[in-house]
Formats: C-alpha cells, structure tokens, sequence
C-alpha cells in the first residue's frame, strides 16, 4: 500500500473523528444562550448533551454488529451525514425540546463512528503504520473537543447562536461528499466472505462477553474515570489543598490535557516500533499515577504542579495509541467493529460516572483523596489489562499471538 493511499485514509477518517468529538461538545457554549431563549432551566438544558452522549454510548455496541455484518463504509457515510444535519436543523428550533430531539438523532450518528473508524483502519492501513493511524484518529478526536468550546462561542458572538450552528453543521457536508468520493480507499477490517480461522474463538455476543474483553472494557472504562476525575476536579483540588491561585490551577490543568494530546503522537510512533504494546502501557501508565500522587502527597508549588501534571499527562497520553493497538492485534479481524464499539463505550461511560462521587468527597471535606483515587484507578487500569492479555493468551481468541 503506497504512502499516498494511507495518508487519505488518515485524513478522512482522523476529520471525521474531529467532527465527531467536535459536535459532542459544540452545545455547552450554548447553555446560557438556550436558558434565556427557551426559559428553561440549567438541568434542563444539560438534557440535551446528556441525550447525545447516552445514546451514543449505548448504540456503539449493536452498531459495530451491523458494521462488522454489513460493511463500514455506508453506517460511516450515513453517522456522519446524520450528525452534521441533525446539527445544522438545531438552528431552526423554535422549542428546547426540538433541540433534544436532535441531540438524539445526532448521538445516533455519532455512535457510528468509533465501530466504523477502527474497522477501517485496520483493514486499510498498513500493519507498519497501524500505531500512527491510530494515533492521529485519537488526536483528530482530542483536537475536536478543543476546538469546539472557542468556535462556537466566536461564532456565537459575531453571528448569533442559530447561524453558529448552521455554519458549524454545513462544515460537515463537505466531509460526507469526500468520504462517497473517496470510499472506494476505505476497506474493512474483515473481508466479506468469512475467511479459515486459525483455531476457533467465540464471537459476537459471547466474545464480548468473554473474560478478557470484560476485562479490556473494565481497562478502558478505568482510565477514562480518571482522566475524567484530573479534567473535572484538579483546580479545585490544587486550589483548595494546595493553596495554588485558581489561573495557576487552571494552567496545571491545561498542562496536563496538552501533554496528553502531545503524548498520543509520541505514542502512535512508539507502538509502530515494538510489540511489547502491554509492557509499555503499563510501565507509562504507573509513571503517570506516581506523578499524580507525588502533586497530591508532597509539598509541591505551582510551578512544580504544572510540570509535574505536564510529564503525567504527557506518559499518560503516551498509552493512548498502543491501548488500541494492543486490542486490535487480540481480536479476530471479522469482530473489530463490535469490540471497539463495546469497549469504547467505557470511555463516555467513565466520564460519566467520576465527577459525582469525587464531588461528594470535596463536598464532605476530602478533596486531598481525589487525587489519590485518580491514581489508584490508573494502576487498576493496569491490572485489568493485564488479565486481558493474560486471559487472551490462556483462551487462545487473540488475531495474532500476544507481545
């Protein structure tokens, strides 16, 4: 496969990764806006993200059936080109809960896209190059959630809201004409005729219900509730604890998040060049959750905070890319589409389960274990890897023998 071939799978499906996660979070910079608009109320309009993000969460898993049955290609074209309407339509509501509504369609598109991506960049990327596709997907997708909030409330500002999201949804038309132009580059992950296994592996409903994907689900779902907890709470944390002023906070914060996103590249061009993909996760993530809890347990200022939350998010973002990795090469090529479906959806799963507790323990005067129950949720994390890989090699499911 030519270098040119690949970049354009990149390309078009890193962008849509970047709508996807860039309409995830296009609606809060409208939340004050919608209030005086509609007259409702803040947990009313919170509906309408909530709506998006659970039913993206929820259908990911039966749509990576369907893709993995029917082929990628058209639930890409046709999540894509629903978002990007459903988007654009918001802009003519005359009810809040016209709004949701569309919040709805557009989670449904959205559910499409992690399932689709995986499934064809590992069809149509070269194994030499998987790491880095993979990492340019996963940093397509963080550059979405960035750019987002200051689009929106620039658009917001010069044009009003309605325009803001009519602009933003017709930005996504030019994708879905790209993706029909150039489909014929895009290949599945498992060729249509079922091909001669190796050795027999469960599949479907009892392959994600085996014990390792449990467990790589329970590895996904882990991180992502502590990610979850350093987005939702390191200010408070650092301010309240640490006495550090609230800007100095808020830039430990954006260390760690840009180290993050800079740490996915790092690890795209690592995972392409070994296979030990489980000692490296393991070892990067237990440097991350050491990082955190010397912020948490030392003395440490505010410049050491933010240096010390860069390095952590930097080795924690770092893992990102050969988690992926490390999951495709133990699962059969016919499945990718169900399983990255279903273990993906621990991540706006843990998103959505971290902020109340770790609220509840600042509420009731514990705001010093926050960080400490980030960190033992990173080295969970670990040990549910670990069984994974331990369990795929014992069960003998895995694509290719494990690293």
């Amino acid at each position: 496969m030519s270098f040119g071939r690949s970049a354009r799978v990149s390309l078009l499906i890193g962008t849509g990764h970047f709508l996807s996660h860039f309409y995830q979070l296009c609606l809060p910079p409208l939340f004050l806006v919608w209030q005086r608009a509609f007259g409702v109320s803040f947990a009313e309009v919170g509906v309408s993200v909530a709506v998006m993000a659970a039913v993206t969460a929820l259908l990911q898993t039966p749509v990576g059936f369907w893709v993995d049955r029917c082929g990628a290609r058209p639930f890409l074209i046709g999540g894509a080109a629903l978002m990007t309407v459903s988007i654009a339509l918001m802009g003519f509501a005359t009810s809040f809960w016209q709004i949701v509504a569309l919040a709805l369609f557009s989670g449904l598109g959205n559910s499409v896209i992690h399932p689709a991506d995986y499934s064809i960049l590992s069809g149509s990327i070269a194994h030499d190059r998987m790491g880095r596709a993979f990492a340019l997907h996963t940093f397509a997708g963080n550059l979405g959630f960035a750019a987002a909030p200051p689009v929106m409330a620039g658009l917001v500002l010069a044009f009003g809201w309605r325009a803001a999201l009519l602009a933003v949804g017709v930005a996504g038309i030019p994708l879905v004409a790209a993706i029909v132009l150039q489909s014929g580059i895009l290949a599945d992950a498992a060729p249509r005729k079922p091909a001669v296994a190796a050795a027999p592996h469960p599949t479907g409903r009892h392959l994600l219900l085996s014990r390792p994907m449990l467990q790589f689900f329970g590895f996904y779902l882990l991180g992502s509730m502590a990610g979850a907890g350093v987005s939702s709470w390191l200010v408070t944390v650092l301010h309240t604890v640490k006495g550090v002023d609230l800007a100095i906070a808020a830039v430990a914060l954006t260390a760690y998040l840009s180290g993050t996103t800079a740490g996915v590249l790092l690890g795209g061009w690592f995972a392409d060049r070994t296979a030990r993909h489980p000692l490296m996760t393991a070892v990067l993530t237990t440097i991350s959750a050491a990082l955190v809890i010397a912020v948490a347990a030392l003395p440490v200022g505010g410049a050491a905070a933010v240096a010390m939350l860069l390095a952590a998010g930097l080795a924690i973002g770092a893992t990102r890319t050969p988690r992926d990795v490390m999951l495709k090469a133990r699962v059969p090529a016919a499945e990718i589409g169900k399983v990255f479906g279903f273990v993906s959806a621990g991540l706006p799963l843990g998103s959505a389960l971290t902020p109340v507790p770790f609220g509840f323990l600042i509420d009731h005067g514990r705001p010093e274990l926050v960080l400490i129950l980030v960190a033992a949720l990173m080295i969970g994390s670990i040990a549910c890897m670990l069984a994974a890989t331990a369990s795929v090699t014992r069960s003998g499911i895995a694509a290719v023998p494990a690293e």
